[in-house]
């Protein structure tokens, strides 16, 4: 029996297939990817109705979002280099088994206090979860095949953000915003099995052997990396957060819904031309999506009262991001090895003060400027990503061989 023809249960232990990817393990992970980001941000689309029913402002009720961000922050580099030597399956089912937990507590809590414990909670197993996903994909895949199957583990993110987050705010009108929570943390637990049954196990690493933080930031292509993914994200969320206030010069706030649909539409189809290309074109893929960026702040800020190029842009704005998480992701773990999860773990902070810093940057700009200042601070950060991604040439985002 040749090595590609061998299954996964071959002599007791998970066999790398050459030619092929291991789809229920990798749909086990997108789907992990789905319910974190799905418990992330569903309180902003259920907000009036938890609102209401923990009797505080709708402003207390967007700190839920805001202290699991602070969560994921805090928790993802100290608990990665901790669990560093630890098995993977266990540490992933642990990680999994957090967010059934939290989102129960969420789900029969009375009290914004301890709402507001279970959400940090829960932002501290997401960090430990993020860090894992992509070198846990990564590691089950040859490296010919490493892009696509992060591709597939990150497609949770997504669908989350264009499917899952609609239909649990309608789910939360519906039957109210507690079943929608109580149906994640099934969700959750039906995943559990999911792992224990497909996903397979893989040793952690001698203590120091993946690499020290200091090491591991210091390697070749690993900080222009962080810094791209940095501008990157923080560009997004400047104008995503503040999405309702720049629709309403142009006419639209009332098609919001409309507005973020056209962008998780694209989105899709982004990471689904990234997951196809990824591992032959990855230098090019993030240079087009970035300068795709650009182009749609370009056009939001010369022609922003015309709602047929804001839906455009948006369109265009979405097959951008859509798969960005998977290119700077993979560059991430081509570049840095063995020590994918501690480098990880710097990409899941990185990530989290950009969405921080994009909530603040954009409420200063809001406050100080008005909406029209938005297109260009995106432009300026998106300009300074494609600057160091040309420069990270042999290192970080590497010409393709």
């Amino acid at each position: 029996m040749n090595r590609s023809a061998c299954s996964q249960e071959c002599n007791g232990s998970f066999v790398i297939h050459q030619d092929r990817l291991p789809l229920p393990a990798l749909l086990a992970l997108a789907m992990a990817a789905f319910i974190t980001i799905l418990t992330e941000a569903l309180p902003a689309g259920l907000l009036p109705l938890m609102a209401q029913s923990l009797t505080v402002s709708e402003a207390l009720v967007g700190q839920l979002v805001t202290v699991y961000a602070i969560g994921s922050l805090l928790a993802a580099i100290p608990l990665t280099v901790v669990t560093q030597s630890w098995r993977r399956r266990p540490l992933l089912l642990i990680a999994i088994s957090g967010f059934a937990l939290v989102n129960m507590v969420t789900a029969v809590s009375d009290s914004y206090t301890v709402t507001l414990v279970a959400r940090f909670f829960a932002g501290v197993f997401a960090g430990l979860l993020w860090a894992l996903v992509a070198g846990y994909a990564a590691r089950l895949v040859p490296e010919h095949l490493k892009g696509r199957a992060i591709a597939i583990a990150m497609a949770g993110t997504p669908i989350a953000l264009s499917l899952g987050i609609p239909a649990g705010t309608f789910l939360g009108v519906v039957s109210g915003w507690r079943a929608t929570f109580g149906l994640m943390s099934a969700l959750t637990v039906v995943l559990v099995f999911w792992v224990i049954a497909k996903v397979p196990d893989f040793p952690g690493q001698a203590r120091g052997k993946g690499g020290a933080l200091r090491t591991v930031f210091t390697l070749p292509g690993i900080r222009p990396i962080l810094f791209v993914t940095l501008v990157y994200v923080l560009a997004h969320n400047i104008l995503y957060t503040y999405i309702a206030p720049f629709l309403v010069p142009v006419g639209i706030a009332d098609r919001i819904d409309l507005v973020l649909l056209v962008f998780g539409v694209a989105a899709l189809l982004g990471i689904w031309i990234v997951g196809v290309l990824i591992d032959r074109r990855l230098r090019e893929l993030v240079l087009i999506s970035t300068t795709l960026f650009a182009l749609s702040s370009l056009a939001l800020g010369m022609v922003d009262t015309v709602p047929t190029v804001v839906y455009v842009s948006v369109a265009v704005w979405g097959l951008a991001f859509g798969g960005s998480a998977t290119l700077f992701q993979t560059a991430l773990a081509k570049t840095a090895g063995d020590a994918t999860d501690v480098a990880q773990s710097m990409m899941v902070t990185v990530w989290n003060i950009a969405i921080a810093g994009g909530g603040i940057v954009g409420g200063i700009l809001l406050e100080t400027f008005s909406v029209s200042a938005f297109p260009w601070s995106v432009l300026v950060l998106l300009v300074a990503a494609l600057a160091v991604t040309g420069a990270a040439r042999s290192y970080g985002f590497p010409s393709s061989k």
